[in-house]
């Protein structure tokens, strides 16, 4: 088994694409499902399938996000550099954090327009891609 996309609800479509195609998603369909609801299917442009669904239901009222979620994580190749991009698309990255100290992980926070919040992940020279139980040893 694998886990194939995340989905969110969100409130305003248009909104939420350019916000999350100034982050770097690509739109790589839609399914529109009658009534004015859709699904957009978004990816990275490296990535061979849909990692992200937007899921636009106009007739169910704005999102709230409740306290159930937590984050999604993105892991990004060069964090000071997304951050400079993202701050010039008009989006507000919060500052550059070290969790695991300096030479651990680099990590931002952003929040997307319904409120789903978003850590961007830069990895150490020679980290595998993603948390692993190497993680853990």
């Amino acid at each position: 088994m694998k886990t194939l996309f995340v989905s969110y609800r969100v409130t305003d479509l248009t909104r939420s694409l350019a916000f999350y195609t100034a982050l770097g998603y690509a739109e790589l369909g839609r399914v529109e499902l009658g009534g004015g609801a859709r699904l957009v299917l978004l990816n990275f442009p490296d990535e061979p399938a849909a990692s992200l669904e937007l899921v636009h239901r106009p007739d169910a009222g704005p999102v709230d996000v409740g306290t159930g979620f937590d984050h999604l994580a993105i892991q990004v190749e060069t964090l000071a550099t997304t951050l400079d991009t993202l701050t010039e698309a008009g989006l507000r990255p919060e500052p550059l954090q070290y969790p695991g100290g300096p030479q651990g992980p680099k990590t931002s926070w952003l929040t997307d327009p319904d409120g789903y919040r978003i850590e961007l992940v830069e990895w150490p020279p020679g980290h595998a891609d993603g948390i692993t139980a190497a993680d853990f040893a």
